[in-house]
């Protein structure tokens, strides 16, 4: 018997099904952690777009002027008045809160620097205002 022989009774083989088997399993795995993932925003606002668009990850309180110009703090709606109120009130309980700004693009200007102007009246440091990435 020659040692050519022998080095092929010897060469390992390749085992595809088990390795498509695991790559399966980590696709799966990965869809089902990314479905965790997604920030789910149920107030439906159409937000101005910008190239610069980032999501925020830390605690945030989301502020939401609608097009008909209702002022909602994390989904409840408050008059503006209170505003600066309920953003103290947050920041007493975390301090390193992120207020992010959403309102629909059709919101009158003044509207929007009127709640962003009580948002830092009431010491927010933390403060982001959503747009959409253009080419959505």
């Amino acid at each position: 018997m020659s040692i050519s022989n022998l080095r092929r009774k010897r060469q390992l083989k390749l085992m595809i099904i088990p390795m498509i088997d695991i790559i399966f399993f980590l696709l799966i795995f990965f869809m089902m952690s990314t479905l965790y993932m997604v920030d789910q925003q149920l107030i439906p606002v159409t937000l101005p777009q910008a190239q610069s668009a980032q999501n925020e990850k830390p605690r945030s309180i989301a502020i939401t002027v609608t097009s008909e110009g209702k002022i909602l703090f994390d989904k409840e709606e408050i008059p503006l008045a209170l505003l600066q109120k309920w953003v103290k009130t947050e920041l007493h309980k975390q301090n390193d809160s992120v207020f992010i700004l959403r309102s629909d693009k059709q919101v009158e200007y003044g509207k929007v620097i009127a709640v962003l102007d009580e948002i830092k009246l009431a010491g927010a440091q933390r403060i982001s205002i959503a747009t959409e990435r253009k080419g959505k």
